[in-house]
């Protein structure tokens, strides 16, 4: 069963933010990573313990990113890591019950596999405005780094309803899922959302 995974970005919210999260976390959802790259270390604690306080009974859904500092202060044991910051910190993140990271190649898969991943997100797979100017990588790079792949991999970048149907053609047991930024961000109805997503999903 495919799992779905949203990356925040409270700048694209329509409402607001917390809102939002809250809204998320009560969906079908598998995990929330907390990503919002602008704020310094001190910015993103404030964050995420506003983030602790409205997921609740779902605060398990939420994935810090990049400060491990702030999710060990709030117990929280899930940890996404860019993968430079993994490979300087990886005795740290053995503290972690769960630590992904995101990968751009077959090369960094390999080197994510042996710093103890737990699973990569690999992208950017189709075009978004999250990369403007960079080329997408498309299904066949997903299809790639799924055939070498040891740990779960999920598609990250440009992925929405109108482009989930491309990834039909990745076949591969490593492929486990999606994240989704945009969509979750912006759309009216995210509860809604996660459910056409998981149908759709389910049909490739």
């Amino acid at each position: 069963m495919f799992k779905i995974f949203c990356v925040t970005n409270r700048r694209l919210c329509r409402e607001d933010f917390f809102a939002r999260l809250e809204r998320i976390a009560e969906s079908s959802v598998s995990g929330i990573i907390l990503r919002e790259k602008d704020l310094n270390e001190r910015e993103y604690l404030e964050l995420a313990q506003k983030a602790v306080r409205v997921c609740k009974e779902n605060r398990d859904k939420l994935i810090l990113h990049s400060y491990m500092g702030v999710a060990k202060a709030l117990k929280i044991d899930k940890i996404h890591l860019p993968l430079p910051v993994f490979e300087n910190n990886y005795e740290q993140a053995e503290d972690f019950k769960t630590v992904g990271t995101s990968i751009h190649s077959p090369e960094q898969l390999r080197q994510a596999e042996s710093l103890g991943a737990g699973y990569v997100t690999a992208g950017h797979i189709f075009a978004t405005d999250c990369k403007k100017g960079l080329a997408p990588r498309d299904a066949e790079f997903l299809q790639r780094v799924c055939d070498v792949s040891k740990i779960p991999v999920y598609a990250i970048g440009g992925i929405n309803l109108k482009t989930i149907p491309r990834l039909a053609e990745v076949k591969s047991p490593m492929f486990k899922g999606v994240c989704i930024m945009s969509e979750f961000m912006a759309c009216n109805t995210p509860e809604v959302l996660a459910e056409d997503i998981t149908e759709m999903l389910n049909k490739i």
